[in-house]
């Protein structure tokens, strides 16, 4: 589709969160950019959720943990990505729910392309 977003309409469907840190203003603005390649992708998406949490609880170090909503018509889309760098969970996130949005796509055109046939119970009248 590779139609341009503009920023009104990105900040109205997406919604950026930071659990547990603050988040830098870099941080937001490349959530932003990931966020508008996904809807340039598709129109029918509602909103785009992202959450960055901090834990430090799990192994040794900091662990960045990125989860990601897409409200669609349907199920939503939920993803969750961990790694040790705040920046390559989000780039995880953004592949991840990317792949899932392309396999929706190709499964409802594969649905509309290719219906498959319906059985009866029973004769249908004569007109």
């Amino acid at each position: 589709m590779n139609k341009e977003i503009t920023p009104e309409v990105l900040a109205t469907k997406t919604i950026i969160r930071g659990i547990h840190l603050d988040l830098t203003e870099a941080l937001k603005q490349s959530a932003l950019n990931k966020a508008a390649k996904l809807l340039s992708h598709n129109n029918h998406i509602i909103r785009i959720r992202i959450d960055i949490e901090h834990d430090k609880t799990k192994g040794h170090g900091d662990q960045f943990i990125a989860k990601g909503l897409i409200e669609i018509s349907g199920p939503d889309l939920v993803v969750t990505v961990e790694s040790e760098d705040a920046y390559k969970s989000l780039d995880l996130l953004v592949d991840k729910l990317d792949r899932q949005l392309r396999h929706r796509h190709n499964e409802r055109k594969d649905k509309r392309n290719h219906p498959h046939a319906v059985e009866l119970d029973s004769e249908l009248p004569k007109t």
